[in-house]
């Protein structure tokens, strides 16, 4: 496998079928997990950053030349974004010393939320996705992360009110 698609399809989980983009947001969480184990939501944040570079490179070089600007095998933009999506259950974990597993009810929001934004593609999401370039293939999905992130702070935020009570 050339290093361009293993980059794209991270190592073939975007060759799984159906529905190759849950694949690879599911490739994403135990990654996610073992970045937040090593070095905190400081490095999954810096893996973010860097996995967004080289599949924007990867992106490019497996659709030179091909009218199809975003093949469902390409999913290193579904890792960026479900890493994006993940980062306030890492940083939330780490201000309060509390191990990243113990707030899996985040987890399962987070994979809900990002799915959800990355498949809908509502306003931003959409715009990003029809520049039809590498650069809108892995923003669609930067941008489904954040909103996804949004709205797992909102969700923490509206639980740990209730549980407060």
């Amino acid at each position: 496998m050339k290093p361009a698609e293993a980059i794209a399809t991270v190592l073939g989980a975007g060759n799984l079928r159906p529905a190759p983009g849950t694949w690879g947001s599911l490739a994403a969480l135990p990654l996610a997990a073992l970045l937040h184990l090593i070095g905190g939501p400081w490095l999954l944040g810096a893996a973010a950053i860097a996995a967004f570079f080289a599949g924007l490179w990867a992106t490019t070089e497996v659709t030179r030349g091909s009218a199809d600007h975003d093949p469902s095998r390409v999913v290193i933009d579904e890792v960026v974004g479900q890493w994006i999506a993940l980062l306030p259950l890492s940083f939330g974990a780490w201000h309060v010393g509390a191990s990243i597993f113990a707030l899996w009810p985040g987890w399962i929001a987070a994979f809900a939320l990002f799915r959800a934004f990355d498949i809908l593609k509502p306003g931003p999401v959409g715009w990003a996705d029809r520049r039809h370039d590498a650069m809108g293939v892995m923003l669609d999905d930067v941008i489904a992360g954040v909103l996804a992130a949004l709205g797992v702070v909102l969700l923490a935020a509206l639980a740990h009110g209730i549980m407060a009570l």
